[in-house]
Formats: structure tokens, C-alpha cells, sequence
């Protein structure tokens, strides 16, 4: 958009929403990976509070409820991309429905990352950050 308006003196009209959808699927995608590396809002002075028995219930309890969001995230995301699938977004000629897939793909995901997280806490161990 910038190459265009300033070099090509004419700004695409697709270019804002080009980037608005990219957007989304970073996002979505950044959301899921936060959720693999545990780097979620959590409830960290508590658990450091807690009693060790206490805090094993604390975290499984946080794996869960965030298992049950991305659950809820994937299906009601993919409810509303099928119901607005056969809509058009007028600059990008493709279907309305590409705006909510990511956010379904990124709930399936976090309901992964959240079952791993839950095996690990059963056997013992943390989940290793992606990146080592």
C-alpha cells in the first residue's frame, strides 16, 4: 500500500484488507504458540503460593479451562465461517469465511497444546519451549 501510494501515485484497493487478513492469521497463529511455550496469562503468585498438592490441582485446572476455550474458539470460529462462507469481501474476491479460519485452526491448536501440557503434568515434566 505504501509501494503504491507513494512510488505508483495509485494505492491497490486491496492492500489494506491484504494486510487485515495476514494480520489475523499471525495473530491467531502467535495465540496458539503462546499457548505451546505456557506464556499465557496465568495465575503464577498463586501457584508460587500454593502447597505443592495444591498447585499441581491449580495447574491442571488452568490446562483444562484453556482446553474448553480453544475448544469453544475452534468450533464457534468454524460455525461462523461456514455461515458467512458463500459472502464475498468486495476488494479481495474471496470468501468472507477466510477471516475465521485461522482463529478455528488456532483453537484446534490450543486444545493440542493444552492435552500436551496436561500429559506432561501427568508424567512429571514441563514442556520444553519450541525453540529448545
Amino acid at each position: 500500500q505504501v509501494f503504491g501510494r507513494y512510488v505508483l501515485n495509485n494505492t491497490p484497493t486491496w492492500a489494506e484488507s491484504l494486510a487485515l487478513l495476514l494480520v489475523l492469521y499471525v495473530t491467531m497463529f502467535g495465540v496458539a504458540v503462546g499457548v505451546r511455550d505456557a506464556g499465557h496469562i496465568g495465575l503464577e503468585s498463586f501457584l508460587v503460593l500454593a502447597p505443592d498438592g495444591l498447585r499441581l490441582k491449580m495447574e491442571y485446572l488452568i490446562h483444562v479451562l484453556i482446553l474448553v476455550f480453544g475448544a469453544a474458539m475452534a468450533w464457534n470460529c468454524a460455525s461462523l465461517a461456514q455461515s458467512v462462507w458463500e459472502y464475498r469481501l468486495p476488494t479481495l474476491f474471496i470468501s468472507e469465511g477466510w477471516k475465521y479460519v485461522p482463529a478455528s485452526i488456532a483453537g484446534v491448536l490450543i486444545v493440542l497444546f493444552s492435552i500436551e501440557h496436561i500429559i506432561a503434568l501427568a508424567q512429571g515434566r514441563e514442556v520444553e519451549p519450541a525453540w529448545g
